[in-house]
């Protein structure tokens, strides 16, 4: 194929369920190809299946896109009215296009090159059991392919593909050379009638509508490519070149499970992972760069993507290292950008609270926050402090009454501080007084009063603490410490 003409790449997926992380990476790889070759991007909505195909899981896919932050680059109309969130175009629709494949399932039937096929559901399932009894591989006999008129009383139940007994070979663009040998395929269907083209048919016709040159998709759809082939030569097409990304497994090298297989995108993005993060998460499943680095910006990406850099072999999802990345990538924003990205979560969990003061929270948690749902997890014992036992309070070894005679004397030092000078410095020097003074080490000191500061076994330093906190809800909360311990 001559590299002179314009790269142009399709997404097409089915609105027929969740969209998840395979639809995700599908449509970055092709996104990123077509930007770093100056091509275009084309979104398909494949809804030929009127049963399954729903509005909400179209919606969902847009929305996906969108927060993403992949856009298309053309379409049949203006789609989001004022909105234009992504472009001033929406999606190509197959079942907007049943007169472009009606004109081509027509002129295959005249050629000769499909026909109407009569065979009921029963009469096929029939054909499929004899053949299986008989030890052959079970495919369509050909019953109806050379049938001069309609068997009298019959309906024609689908219009199927004749199918030439031999090899097709093919170049992947990640895989190499690829052969299928078709004797096992029989004539296969492409449409329930004129008006009703399935999924191997209309895609061929549509990748030749709409000029695509190249298609990036999953490795589960490798088998349908030799029949998609086979109607390209019917119809006359120009060839297109084909690339077949690696599946998605799970840490163990097994098939991903449904937690993960399944889970719709949007739901990470509910959880508080940014999209920065996930499309570098997303395309380093089976690409590697040129260089060891593991964090790219989308220019970065679009800049050294290429096809060649893609692996054969399965991409391992590995969940720690997708929150290793959204830590880095939260770590890299400031306080100020995070505040406003964690805002919907502190809505949701009903925490309100002044910017200042949650700009505080942020200053100290953002190192150990992995998702910005953290905010909430992490964070909630500085807006409200949660009941704890009493047994929490206590050093290692050291006695209950060691450990109230501590949170005594800090509480009465504590007291005489200013208003205006309770702060983390101030703070600190007093408490190492106290462990000078009396002898105590710095666990029976800073652990207590750590404690009582969270009523958490984790979090982070005391005086980090108690520097957001302020002086009366420090003494506030050592009281319920002192109380707890009586």
């Amino acid at each position: 194929m001559s590299m002179n003409k314009e790269i142009r790449v399709r997404f097409a997926p089915s609105p027929t369920g969740r969209f998840h992380i395979g639809g995700a990476r599908v449509a970055l790889n092709n996104f990123l190809f077509s930007r770093h070759n100056k091509g275009k991007f084309i979104l398909r909505i494949e809804d030929t299946d009127k049963e399954r195909s729903k509005k909400e899981f179209e919606q969902e896919i847009y929305e996906s896109l969108r927060w993403l932050g992949i856009e298309w680059d053309e379409g049949p109309v203006s789609f989001w009215g004022e909105e234009k969130e992504v472009g001033d175009y929406g999606p190509y629709r197959q079942s907007e296009r049943s007169h472009i494949y009606k004109k081509y399932l027509e002129k295959l039937l005249a050629e000769k090159k499909a026909y109407f096929c009569y065979c009921t559901k029963e009469e096929l399932e029939a054909q499929k059991s004899a053949m299986i009894a008989d030890g052959l591989v079970p495919k369509y006999t050909g019953r109806c392919r050379n049938l001069t008129s309609p068997p009298k009383g019959k309906e024609p139940q689908t219009i199927r593909f004749i199918i030439p007994e031999t090899k097709i070979e093919f170049k992947d663009l990640i895989r190499g050379k690829v052969v299928f040998d078709t004797s096992n395929f029989g004539d296969i269907v492409i449409a329930k009638n004129l008006e009703s083209p399935l999924y191997n048919f209309a895609a061929v016709v549509d990748d030749y509508e709409m000029k695509i040159t190249h298609v990036i998709r999953g490795e589960d759809h490798i088998s349908n490519t030799p029949k998609q082939i086979l109607i390209q030569k019917a119809l006359g097409f120009p060839e297109v070149a084909y690339a077949h990304l690696p599946l998605i497994l799970s840490p163990d090298r097994k098939k991903l499970s449904k937690r993960f297989a399944e889970t719709s995108l949007l739901s990470y993005r509910d959880e508080g992972y940014l999209p920065e993060a996930l499309i570098n998460f997303l395309i380093l499943l089976g690409w590697h760069p040129k260089e060891e680095k593991e964090i790219f910006s989308l220019e970065e990406l679009i800049q050294e993507f290429d096809l060649k850099r893609v692996q054969k072999s399965g991409a391992i999802f590995n969940e720690e290292k997708l929150n290793w990345l959204n830590g880095k990538y939260i770590r890299s924003l400031t306080s100020e950008e995070i505040l406003k990205r964690v805002k919907p979560f502190l809505d949701k969990a009903n925490i309100s609270a002044q910017d200042d003061f949650i700009l505080k929270i942020i200053n100290i948690e953002k190192e150990r926050m992995k998702t910005l749902k953290d905010i909430v997890n992490l964070g909630k014992f500085f807006f409200k402090l949660e009941d704890y036992d009493a047994s929490l309070l206590i050093w290692k070894n050291t006695s209950k009454e060691k450990i109230k005679e501590v949170l005594e004397k800090i509480y009465n030092i504590f007291k005489e501080i200013k208003d205006s000078e309770f702060n983390k410095i101030n703070v600190g020097a007093k408490l190492t007084e106290i462990i000078n003074l009396n002898n105590y080490s710095r666990g029976e000191v800073f652990w207590p009063l750590r404690v009582a500061l969270s009523g958490q076994e984790a979090s982070p330093d005391p005086l980090d603490i108690l520097d957001v906190l302020g002086k009366n809800e420090t003494l506030k909360r050592i009281e319920i410490a002192l109380n707890k311990l009586k």
